[in-house]
């Protein structure tokens, strides 16, 4: 079974991105909690500090969790295994069938890839095959009411590509982005 692995210097800036992505949520949840301004919220007791944090660690774990059945859906839409998820998972094929029911479609052998939606930083877009070139693009509307689609005549490779794409520009039309 192929375990994928990271190096230590990857692993150090995973480390990094993670607690850069999670600070202004921890600020957010803190910020919440009543009895200090804004400006002196970290200045609390350091428990109440420290829980704050770890309510916010609860909400990337359950996003990373929604994310990964997605992408265990999406590899499994594309034809993959559940002895292939379980291997790149580091589990057996039956915990990944248990972790991700339905991730496998066992009838479905020559049907089209189905479309989807993606809902992100307020704002959705909708994927959709190109039957023509055998791609995918994708139109959104952000959070600010912008619409957005890929460029007339292009199309993206796979679905993922085309989810990227559609989500820079929902992160783009976001609100309140500095």
């Amino acid at each position: 079974m192929a375990l994928f692995q990271i190096t230590p210097e990857e692993q150090v800036e995973l480390d990094k991105a993670l607690y850069d992505a999670l600070t202004p949520l921890a600020s957010a949840v803190r910020s919440r909690t009543p009895g200090l301004p804004e400006d002196r919220m970290w200045e609390a007791d350091p428990r109440e500090v420290t829980l704050s944090v770890l309510a916010a660690w609860k909400v990337v774990d359950t996003e990373v969790k929604r994310l990964t059945a997605i992408a265990a859906d999406t590899a499994g839409s594309y034809g993959a295994s559940y002895e292939q998820m379980g291997a790149v998972w580091g589990i057996t094929r039956q915990g990944a069938r248990k972790k991700w029911p339905g991730a496998v479609d066992r009838g479905a052998t020559t049907a089209a890839p189905a479309g989807g939606t993606l809902e992100l930083c307020g704002g959705t877009a909708e994927l959709t095959p190109e039957p023509s070139s055998g791609g995918w693009r994708w139109t959104g509307e952000g959070a600010d009411g912008t619409h957005g689609a890929a460029d007339p005549g292009s199309w993206y490779a796979t679905k993922e590509e085309a989810a990227a794409h559609a989500g820079a520009f929902l992160k783009e039309h976001a609100p309140n982005r500095a």
